[in-house]
């Protein structure tokens, strides 16, 4: 049987979307060129949610991206710098690593992961 083996692209709407690619580059240092990213190697999660969870913020969004991050401590200070605001949890799972949350221009819903060594297979 043939299997999906990753991810091969994140696709959504947005009002402007050469300015929200600019912000993706210039905040979170996605390095986008000609519309390709190459992500490090890593998890990544699929997990589809109940239609009425509160998780993503908004009613109306369906969608949220989750961003791997090797150092949140220092990504979070790098975005406070830049006078945005970022929300922390500490009920969120620890186990599986430490979230933030964060909203691009347009509103979207942004967490932020820095996986656990457990969540990782290395414990």
């Amino acid at each position: 049987m043939q299997k999906v083996v990753g991810i091969g692209g994140v696709f959504f709407r947005a009002k402007d979307p050469e300015a929200l690619t600019r912000w993706y580059e210039d905040v979170l240092g996605l390095d986008i060129n000609d519309r390709n990213w190459v992500q490090e190697p890593g998890q990544t999660v699929f997990a589809p949610f109940r239609a009425d969870t509160d998780y993503f913020g908004r009613p109306e969004k369906q969608w949220m991206l989750c961003f791997r991050v090797n150092h949140i401590a220092a990504m979070l200070e790098q975005l406070r710098a830049a006078g945005m605001t970022a929300i922390q949890k500490p009920e969120w799972n620890r186990q599986v690593g430490e979230f933030a949350r964060i909203h691009d221009p347009e509103g979207n819903p942004i967490e932020l992961w820095q996986p656990s060594d457990y969540s990782l297979g290395l414990m």
